[in-house]
């Protein structure tokens, strides 16, 4: 078995150079991360408000029904998003935290700090589908 060796030179980059492109990554990853964290959360409460104004279509048609506004999620049919296999991420735990004949307040408290401040955020909305932030995180 007879071996060859070439004597022929690859271009390639040698490891200062890597080091140097990998440094200026981080670098801008570092810069962007405020922007997108904001983007993030803002994507999160979205979950918040679409269910608290399917929970209040589902009030109302109970309303007109019952004249009246149920505290409990089966009467209304409103089923809370669960975490499952398919990797469904559910940011936000509802309560039903008042209901009387003429008025209801629904509330959607996140389950995790999303930006590691302390605060959590939470949703509210009423009979007159007033959706507002509470507590902004």
């Amino acid at each position: 078995m007879k071996l060859i060796f070439l004597n022929k030179k690859t271009d390639a980059f040698n490891l200062q150079e890597l080091l140097v492109v990998m440094v200026i990554i981080g670098i801008l990853v570092l810069i962007a991360m405020p922007n997108l964290m904001i983007q993030v959360n803002r994507a999160k409460s979205t979950e918040a408000k679409m269910q608290l104004s399917h929970l209040y279509g589902l009030q109302r048609d109970y309303y007109y029904i019952n004249s009246k506004y149920s505290n409990n999620f089966n009467d209304i049919d409103f089923e809370p998003p669960t975490a499952n296999s398919s990797g469904n991420n559910v940011y936000y735990n509802y309560e039903i935290i008042e209901a009387s004949k003429n008025s209801f307040k629904a509330r959607a408290t996140a389950i995790d700090d999303f930006d590691g401040d302390g605060i959590k955020n939470v949703w509210e909305i009423d009979q007159d589908k007033n959706l507002k932030e509470v507590i902004k995180d």
